[in-house]
């Protein structure tokens, strides 16, 4: 008998085949995973999708839609993005076989999030950004990328491997994505002001700032704390006109 995969939820950016879709929805089915959430699909009820979902076709018509992945993570308070390609924009990529143990810091009642790109070109680095952590396959260097079903299902298959643990070990409640992500347009914020920020390339700062705060697993009387002190430095800073042009 399999754990229930019930906090989990799978999340499909611009997914571009309706049969993949539906191939996704019967892996779910086979591991008892409920919650698909879908960033600007192809037509995901289409026939196709119908087709290959088989006995999961319930699965497509309570999938929910999102604009973008910002929003369909907001509520979550960890999620993996999946990538094949490393970068120093996109952190440490954990292998498949490290993910279930990230559960351990899963509040009772926090959403744990597996996110995946599109098919012919995976996440973008930003994309990778917004997730708390990012993990990979390891997959031979001939053809590297996996099939978007085939990749749901082993990672399903390793957390199924894994429960989720009766006690959680987390301390403290963990922030919901959404809360970060406020906390992270605040400070973009300053420092786009204070001319910290490369105006060209603002994500090498806030991807690293995004990592640092996903780190240290900020409680909530953290985030009010800083969210406070950034609410005080945009009123202080209200006024200023910014560096002076070729001051030292």
């Amino acid at each position: 008998m399999i754990p229930s995969l019930a906090h989990i939820s799978i999340i499909l950016v611009e997914p571009q085949s309706p049969g993949n879709i539906g191939m996704v929805c019967r892996a779910m089915a086979n591991f008892g995973c409920e919650d698909l959430r879908l960033v600007n699909p192809c037509q995901h009820l289409h026939a196709e999708a119908r087709k290959f979902a088989v006995a999961a076709n319930h699965l497509l018509g309570e999938a929910r839609l999102f604009p973008n992945l910002a929003a369909a993570v907001s509520d979550l308070t960890l999620s993996v993005a999946t990538t094949r390609r490393s970068g120093r924009l996109r952190g440490e990529l954990l292998d498949i076989t490290e993910v279930p143990a990230l559960q351990e810091n899963l509040p009772p009642q926090g959403r744990f999030g597996l996110v995946f790109g599109r098919e012919d070109s995976g996440l973008t680095s930003e994309e990778v950004s917004l997730c708390s952590h990012a993990a990979t396959i390891e997959t031979s260097a001939t053809l590297g990328s996996l099939n978007l079903a085939q990749a749901v299902i082993l990672f399903l298959y390793e957390m199924a491997r894994t429960p989720k643990p009766t006690s959680s070990t987390a301390t403290s409640p963990h922030l919901s994505q959404g809360d970060l992500e406020e906390l992270f347009g605040q400070i973009e914020t300053i420092l786009t002001r204070t001319a910290f920020l490369n105006p060209s390339r603002p994500e090498a700062v806030m991807h690293r700032i995004r990592q640092l705060a996903h780190r240290a697993g900020l409680s909530e009387d953290d985030h009010a704390l800083l969210r406070g002190i950034c609410s005080q430095l945009s009123w202080s800073l209200r006024d200023w006109r910014g560096r002076k042009r070729g001051s030292n």
